[in-house]
């Protein structure tokens, strides 16, 4: 939705960029996606969007403008967001599809009659469909920020996820190892996602190497982000921080570029998760756990269009 608090008056310049921004919110939205900024940052370096003269270079561990440097530098980051939010304020960009998947309120769910909160209980009851599954997996991903895109296709498939946030502390990291233990099925796969970069490559070993520490029998399997995907999708990369500690041996590695995970099309990350549960899925057995799950929630759904019936027969006998 847009709505106009503030009365700006947009360059040709502003108006173009806005425009951009507008094509590209469109073009995800008709996709049933949502955008954060980092996103959309991201889709304008990949399609090279920025004006020519936002080229910078980092000299001395600052930002300077360079007519042969990239693009893909934290002042055009800045630089956007600013525009955007401009936008925003002045009723030409929408409100609902760029967002900002950290901030949330918390509250109370609230219901109209007790035959509504039945509903709304038929809509989110379910079963573990994954019950007799030889293998357990989860989903867990750096970026808190992608949990949109994550959920979407964690949820259709029964699979939990979690947003690491960059390294897990230690008592995070125990608690899951406790968790994981208690799992019943006979395997258990984690499949990790981050960035490309010294900290995102080193916390796949680091996830594998503490719940191995906490007793917690489990296989982490990095699906992204890897070189044969950058090599393949080509995303815009950064300069690699020189003051991480694990720089060096990053460098030797791969040499002084990384790359970050919002880069990717969410479908592409929506797609690369379903595949990979889908080596570790039993359709036919899942597929019968579905079914007595929908045939229990018809059941929910039956007693919450009967409401009025069954108070009034509850009535009579009192």
């Amino acid at each position: 939705m847009k709505f106009q608090y503030q009365d700006i008056t947009f360059r040709k310049k502003a108006l173009v960029l806005i425009d951009q921004a507008e094509n590209i919110i469109d073009e995800y939205q008709a996709q049933g996606y949502d955008l954060t900024l980092r996103q959309l940052y991201y889709k304008f370096v990949a399609r090279d969007l920025f004006p020519e003269d936002r080229r910078w270079s980092l000299v001395k561990g600052k930002w300077v403008k360079d007519p042969k440097g990239t693009k893909n530098a934290p002042p055009n980051y800045k630089w956007l967001g600013g525009y955007v939010n401009d936008g925003r304020l002045g009723g030409l960009l929408d409100w609902e599809f760029i967002v900002d998947r950290i901030r949330k309120l918390e509250e109370k769910s609230h219901w109209s009659s007790p035959s509504h909160i039945i509903q709304s209980c038929a809509e989110y009851y379910g079963i573990d469909t994954r019950y007799d599954q030889d293998h357990y997996v989860e989903v867990w991903v750096e970026k808190d920020a992608l949990s949109g895109v994550i959920k979407q296709a964690c949820g259709p498939l029964d699979v939990s996820w979690f947003a690491c946030k960059g390294y897990f502390s230690q008592p995070a990291m125990w608690r899951a190892g406790r968790r994981i233990k208690k799992i019943h099925n006979e395997h258990r796969i984690i499949l990790h996602l981050g960035d490309h970069d010294p900290s995102g490559i080193d916390m796949t070993r680091d996830i594998q190497d503490r719940l191995t520490m906490f007793e917690a029998d489990v296989t982490v399997k990095r699906i992204a982000l890897n070189m044969d995907q950058i090599e393949e999708l080509n995303p815009p990369s950064d300069p690699a921080k020189v003051t991480d500690s694990r720089y060096d041996d990053y460098r030797d590695k791969y040499g002084d570029e990384s790359w970050e995970l919002d880069a990717l099309e969410p479908k592409y990350l929506v797609d690369l998760i379903t595949d990979n549960i889908a080596v570790y899925t039993n359709d036919d057995r899942r597929n019968r756990l579905v079914n007595r799950q929908q045939k229990q929630r018809d059941q929910l759904l039956a007693v919450s269009n009967n409401w009025d019936d069954i108070v009034d027969e509850y009535a009579d006998e009192e």
